[in-house]
Order: C-alpha cells, then structure tokens, then sequence
C-alpha cells in the first residue's frame, strides 16, 4: 500500500482515500473501521458566510430536520449575503425553522464580515487549531461548529469534532473500546491520526450511519 502524501484538500473521494491510506499505515485498526464503511465521500459545502450559516442550521438537529430548514432558509432573499442578512428581521429568519439563537449567531457573523473583522479567505490559510479559535472568538460559534466548518466548507485536512455524538460512538465500536471515550479521551485518540483527522472523521461518520442501517448493530 502506497503512503505516499495525499492532496490537502478533502474535495474529492480519491483525496479522502489517498488521506486513508496514509492513516491506515499510521493506525492498522482503522482498515477493518474503512472495510466496514465502504467508500467514504467528502462533504463539501459553499466557504463563506452561506457555509457557516448551513453548519449552523444544522447544529443539534437531525440531518432530515436540518435539510429541510435549510431549504427554507435559503429561499429567503439576501439570506446568502453577510450584507443583506442584516436587512432581515427576525420573524423573517425564525419563520424558518431558525432559533433565536441561531438567528443571532448568524448576525454576528454577518456583522463582523462587515466590518471586516471576520475573514474567511483569511482563515483557509490558518493552521487547524488556530483556525478554531479564530472562529469561536465570535459569540455563538462553538468548537463543533467551528471545526465542522472547516471540514465541510475549507476542506481542512486536520480537523477532528471530537464532541460529536455519533463520531463518538462510532469509535467505541468501531475500534472495541470498552467505553465510549470522552470528547478529551477522543482528542487524545485522534491525535495519533494527525495531520489526516478529518478523513478519520469522515471515516467513522460512514462507519456510524453503515451500521445504523444494519440489523444487529445498534450504536
């Protein structure tokens, strides 16, 4: 098996297999998690201020839920412009599907984007951990978010939500843990996955909805 260094950029399935490849040579317990899986494909979504509207949309919702608030979301005019979301008023946002929660985390990224004191374009060029904090530095924008917006939408290669739900779960079955690992114990893990800890995510987030859909495996 070739280790030879991947592309960057998660923006295709041949680069998420190539990051694989290398990380099955890291960690060899992660061949049985990608045979289990099947073919592993990117989620890619628009940078910017649409991208990190949609990752906050979806937080702490169902994929179906957050499908169809998004949809509503953005048939709403101006709701795809940091400038022209500010036009908005809240019963416009809300009639959605937004909290008032996410309706103002939203405004704040639109007013900083404004004032140019959030730079997206800026961020792609950051380290991971830098990156995050940039990000969570605005009211609203916590690590899950902050680091599923750099998978998604910047196609960050070193990037692992290690507070997310399924992910979780899906390491304490995939890889026989006794325990499902805390989000610290799970930073820890994937540090060993680095600088390829998005496509390990990405890995275990297949792993997780392949073994929802069959019998006898409930996680």
């Amino acid at each position: 098996m070739s280790l030879v260094a991947p592309s960057p950029r998660l923006d295709s399935v041949a680069a998420v297999a190539s990051h694989l490849e290398v990380l099955v040579g890291i960690d060899p317990r992660l061949a049985s998690v990608w045979d289990f899986a099947g073919e592993v494909s990117p989620r890619i979504s628009e940078p910017g201020f649409p991208g990190i509207a949609k990752v906050i949309c979806g937080q702490q919702l169902s994929v179906a839920s957050a499908r169809a608030i998004w949809g509503r979301y953005e048939q709403i005019p101006g709701a795809l412009d940091p400038v022209q979301y500010l036009s908005l008023d809240e019963a416009t946002v809300r009639g959605c599907g937004f909290s008032l929660g996410k309706f103002r985390t939203v405004r704040v990224i639109a007013e900083a984007m404004v004032a140019g004191t959030l730079n997206f374009e800026h961020l792609e060029t950051l380290p991971a951990l830098e990156a995050v904090q940039y990000l969570i530095a605005h009211k609203g924008i916590g690590p899950w978010t902050a680091e599923v917006y750099l998978m998604f939408c910047a196609g960050h290669p070193d990037v692992f939500p290690a507070g997310d739900l399924a992910i979780l779960k899906a390491v304490h079955h995939g890889l026989n843990l006794d325990a499902r690992p805390t989000i610290r114990e799970m930073y820890e893990i994937a540090q060993i996955w680095s600088p390829h800890r998005s496509a390990a995510a990405l890995l275990f987030w297949r792993y997780f909805a392949v073994s929802r859909d069959r019998d006898g495996i409930l996680l």
